[in-house]
């Protein structure tokens, strides 16, 4: 590395304004935020980086091209005690030390401001993505409360429904719809979860999460006002039209001994948009 005295204080400066730029970035972001006064500050400490680093490039560095003959080289007595006077004085050392020292620092604090954005990203998602309120004997409630009966839901009719206590479950709510259960040919794995003609299916949309609220009885087709997908309740509620990506998930059902409604467990895949569930 070349010597240079004015060269390395340029860059020393550069990288102290770099410093001061990313200490100052993180300061204001801890505080709240600002917008304006992050950008300025998070442009001069960028600034000040590049410019460093471009200034040891030029000014530092070797540069060639360069030739060297090939013959064997022999260090003279001069140039072995000027090398150890080097090393007793370690001027040579100190300077690049000194110099690495600085880009370390520079770049060290801009990656502890880029630290402080992740806490704006609030706690892990956890399991809420594939997970919902309902549980094993959780009770089928109206959105005032009231559980319903057997009795409450007319042939062909729909009724939309949540998990007892948490009628205002965004990703709990179902539309409950009676068949005929002469209708209803599910697969071995889903035998008992339509019982008596009951249906219930996610309420939201598999393409757009939109409420999935009409129903056409002739057809047996639930139906998505939105972008008009349309599932076949007869068919495990699987897309016969429009842009949804996959079939609306089913609630497995039971009812108790007094005729009311019950779940027998959580959906058995994610509800909602499809890109939750790609794989």
């Amino acid at each position: 590395m070349r010597r240079d005295p004015a060269g390395e204080a340029a860059i020393l400066f550069g990288f102290g304004l770099c410093v001061l730029g990313g200490i100052g970035l993180t300061i204001v972001y801890a505080l709240g935020g600002q917008p304006q006064a992050e950008g300025v500050l998070l442009a001069v400490a960028l600034c000040s980086l590049g410019f460093s680093l471009v200034t040891w490039a030029h000014r530092l560095m070797p540069h060639g091209p360069f030739e060297e003959p090939r013959e064997t080289l022999v260090s003279s007595e001069e140039e072995q005690a000027a090398l150890e006077r080097d090393f007793e004085r370690e001027g040579l050392l100190t300077r690049r030390r000194l110099l690495v020292g600085g880009l370390v620092a520079a770049a060290g604090s801009l990656g502890i401001a880029a630290l402080f954005p992740i806490r704006s990203l609030g706690p892990g998602p956890g399991k809420s993505l594939v997970q919902t309120p309902w549980r094993r004997g959780l009770r089928l409630v109206t959105d005032s409360g009231a559980p319903i009966h057997t009795a409450d839901v007319p042939l062909e009719g729909l009724v939309t429904a949540f998990p007892d206590g948490h009628v205002d479950s965004a990703d709990g709510q179902i539309v409950l719809i009676r068949v005929d259960p002469g209708l209803v040919t599910p697969p071995a794995s889903r035998a008992s979860w339509s019982p008596d003609g009951f249906l219930a299916f996610s309420k939201v949309c598999t393409h757009a999460g939109c409420p999935v609220g009409l129903y056409q009885s002739q057809s047996h087709q639930l139906l998505c006002p939105c972008h008009q997908s349309a599932f076949d309740v007869l068919d495990q509620a699987k897309v016969v039209f429009g842009p949804a990506f996959r079939a609306l998930p089913q609630l497995p059902l039971a009812i108790t001994d007094d005729g009311f409604l019950v779940a027998q467990s959580d959906f058995h895949e994610p509800i909602g948009p499809s890109f939750w569930n790609r794989g």
